[in-house]
């Protein structure tokens, strides 16, 4: 029987780099939700493992043991066909393989099967907080995960087509060494009050990845300009870029004014939390 896992875009509200360890792994604090656009999954079990891969953004995604789905399925054990319906950009900072992969692990626990507790981490430092898509904290290398509430935060999500390498981002990075988020993090009523405490957090990542690609900045500053904007931001390590609106109205308006000076870019209105 076939079954079908919805793989959401994950957005770093705030991507802290707190330190690196000696094995080369960098710790993280990071403030992590989920939009309501994101890739598809279609999973019908049989004697062997195959992937093929349609959508928007197929174009250069592996179908072999490349891709993190085909090793979810590998790692659980699982044998079957799997269809991706790819409709995020890859190498755009909102998760799309980890969320991909996260979507099978999560699909094939609902359906009894056992995942090994290491086995979202040894997939990549943001399956994990991907396996359960709801707002939350991540720490450490991405294995210390803590639920945060937050209301629905009207957000655009914009690429400007651009792949960034995560390798390059953090080569580009001066420092190692930022200060964590604070200890508590207050409950917010209204996508205002929580746009506000966003502005004193930060992307660590965010003056790294603009040198190395300066499209991105391009985007900062035209997400920066639109109508009733309250943050403007970039997620993960680029390329995609987010702004947060009062209402879901604003973001809409927003992108409509986006998407008709910049026909190019991938934006899409949506809903974080």
């Amino acid at each position: 029987m076939t079954a079908e896992a919805f793989a959401p875009a994950k957005i770093n509200l705030t991507l802290h780099v707190t330190g690196q360890r000696a094995d080369g792994y960098h710790l993280l604090d990071s403030l992590v939700a989920f939009a309501e656009v994101g890739d598809r999954l279609c999973l019908t079990p049989g004697p062997d493992l195959s992937l093929s891969i349609t959508g928007e953004f197929s174009d250069g995604v592996p179908s072999d043991h490349c891709n993190l789905v085909w090793q979810a399925a590998e790692a659980a054990g699982w044998t079957g066909r799997i269809h991706l319906e790819k409709q995020l950009p890859h190498g755009g900072g909102v998760g799309g393989g980890s969320s991909d992969a996260a979507a099978i692990l999560r699909l094939l626990m609902q359906q009894g099967i056992g995942i090994p507790p290491h086995v979202p981490l040894s997939l990549g430092a943001d399956v994990p907080v991907c396996v359960r898509p709801a707002s939350a904290r991540m720490r450490g290398i991405g294995e210390q995960i803590e639920a945060i509430a937050l209301p629905k935060l009207p957000a655009l999500l914009v690429n400007p087509g651009i792949a960034v390498p995560t390798g390059a981002v953090f080569a580009a990075l001066k420092t190692r060494e930022h200060p964590p988020m604070p200890d508590r993090i207050p409950e917010f009523k209204t996508p205002k009050t929580c746009a506000g405490w966003l502005r004193d957090q930060r992307n660590d990542l965010e003056d790294p990845a603009c040198s190395v690609a300066g499209a991105i900045a391009g985007v900062l500053d035209e997400l920066s300009e639109t109508r009733d904007v309250l943050l403007a931001r970039m997620s993960g390590s680029g390329s995609t870029c987010f702004a947060l609106y009062p209402t879901a109205k604003a973001a809409h308006f927003a992108a409509y004014e986006i998407g008709a000076a910049h026909p190019e870019w991938w934006c899409r209105a949506t809903l974080l939390s």
